[in-house]
């Protein structure tokens, strides 16, 4: 299965071309991401929503060429920075790959305190990522200051502080300030809420709808859940069994999905409008990435399944404008798996472009 997207009007800003990731071990070959190809744009919020397991993680480890050993990465990630020449990110050297991921693309993982370094103050994080990058800390700092203001923090009492004498909310905040320390061009974010309750997940992500806007930086946001990246995303790439399904605009994907798997998700979602019997978890399992079946990955789970999803891996298809999936039936599936949208704040809700 080949994913591609279309520019839909904006720059592009990385190519991931024909990406696989595998490891081997001694039962097999695992493959946690199949050949996959996107396009990331400048400026966009991307979602990639997925079940655990589906290789969300291993395309965000990726974009940065940080597979970790005895992982390896096969096919192309390009990155065209603001001013110069594309480069492919895998033709780095250890050096310029420690510049890259900090001054061009940043990360956020999930847990925070295991980003910190305990016996530090967040203020010396802030400094040695300052002087690790020839960075004038004096001029740095003031930045800090003001990124940790605009992340509703108080500079003076979150720099003296040491990790575990702020909130987990806090923590995060912290991060994503660091994060953004060195006015990199990408904020990519694995799970950056998932260790949080409902009303600081919430919270984050309206924050970070204000950063987007304010200092115009590319977000990919990766998450399981679909509601918490629905409301600040621009366009959503769905992941299942370590390929892209459907990609497209979020409103598009929200309002009527098209892959079978994507409805699946939605008609899993808890929603104040649907009578309890309608909200159906997907039954299954994701596949073994040692075992991956032949054909469509997900024809096992699928009750649209046929003969030819069996014996055919399907490829991404336009299915309107900027609208993409990867399934021979996605007519069928907008007939057949039904699901509604709440229009209760605390689910998910989206707004017209």
């Amino acid at each position: 299965m080949t994913t591609s997207s279309n520019s839909w009007g904006r720059e592009t800003l990385i190519e991931v071309r024909n990406a696989s990731v595998t490891f081997d071990m001694e039962r097999g070959t695992s493959k946690v991401m199949d050949d996959v190809t996107m396009d990331i744009h400048r400026n966009e919020i991307l979602g990639i929503v997925g079940e655990s397991g589906s290789g969300k993680s291993m395309f965000a480890s990726a974009l940065l060429d940080a597979v970790v050993n005895p992982g390896r990465l096969t096919g192309e990630v390009i990155y065209h920075p603001p001013d110069g020449d594309p480069f492919d990110v895998r033709d780095l050297d250890e050096e310029e790959l420690r510049k890259f991921r900090w001054e061009e693309v940043s990360m956020v993982f999930q847990g925070a305190m295991d980003s910190f370094n305990p016996t530090m103050s967040i203020g010396g994080h802030f400094t040695e990522t300052l002087r690790a990058h020839n960075r004038n800390v004096e001029e740095g700092m003031a930045y800090g200051r003001e990124l940790l203001t605009d992340l509703y923090l108080d500079p003076d009492r979150v720099l003296d502080s040491y990790p575990h004498e702020l909130s987990g909310g806090m923590q995060q905040r912290a991060l994503i300030a660091l994060s953004l320390l060195l006015e990199p061009s990408v904020l990519v974010m694995d799970e950056p809420t998932a260790a949080l309750d409902l009303l600081m997940q919430r919270s984050i992500t309206n924050l970070l709808a204000k950063i987007h806007d304010e200092y115009e930086i590319t977000m990919i946001f990766i998450t399981h859940d679909l509601p918490l990246v629905a409301d600040l995303a621009d366009r959503l790439a769905v992941m299942y069994a370590f390929q892209f399904v459907e990609v497209g605009p979020c409103y598009d994907i929200l309002k009527d999905a098209a892959h079978p798997y994507t409805r699946a998700l939605l008609k899993a979602v808890p929603n104040l409008s649907s009578a309890l019997e309608d909200m159906q978890p997907i039954e299954g399992d994701s596949p073994d990435p040692v075992n991956v079946p032949k054909g469509c990955s997900y024809h096992i789970r699928c009750p649209l399944a046929d003969e030819q999803c069996v014996a055919v891996d399907p490829e991404l298809e336009p299915v309107s404008g900027d609208h993409e999936v990867a399934c021979f039936h996605w007519e069928d599936a907008r007939e057949q798996i039904t699901y509604t949208l709440s229009d209760q704040k605390q689910e998910v809700t989206f707004d017209e472009p």
